[in-house]
């Protein structure tokens, strides 16, 4: 299982459905703070995150995923538009992996792949 966590409805509605239809089970949530709520619910295999984000930063819910005994082990894509190539932010909060906005869904899930066990 995958969360999601994307305050922009329409790029949320296109991660969900093409993960889904990538054979993942997704839980969308539209914020940081709903996100970690969600995360401590299902205990997914993966989160993928925005970065900026209201409640709660993309960044902040790696680095809270990464405070917990019990998440940090995890994977965190960070998915942003705002951050620049060789931009280390996401990876100083934790981040296993950073894809730059735009891209395309199958970027999304060639990645996923590299970082889930496989089935």
């Amino acid at each position: 299982m995958i969360v999601v966590a994307e305050d922009h409805e329409d790029i949320r509605y296109v991660l969900k459905r093409s993960l889904e239809r990538a054979g993942h089970r997704v839980v969308a949530a539209a914020d940081g703070a709903e996100a970690l709520l969600a995360i401590r619910e299902h205990r997914p295999d993966l989160v993928v995150t925005d970065v900026d984000m209201p409640h709660m930063t993309g960044l902040d819910l790696c680095r809270a995923i990464k405070a917990d005994d019990d998440l940090r082990h995890i994977p965190v894509v960070v998915a942003s538009g705002s951050l620049m190539p060789g931009d280390g932010q996401a990876e100083e909060a934790g981040a296993s992996a950073t894809l730059l906005k735009p891209f395309v869904p199958a970027q999304l899930i060639a990645l996923i792949a590299t970082l889930l066990p496989q089935m």
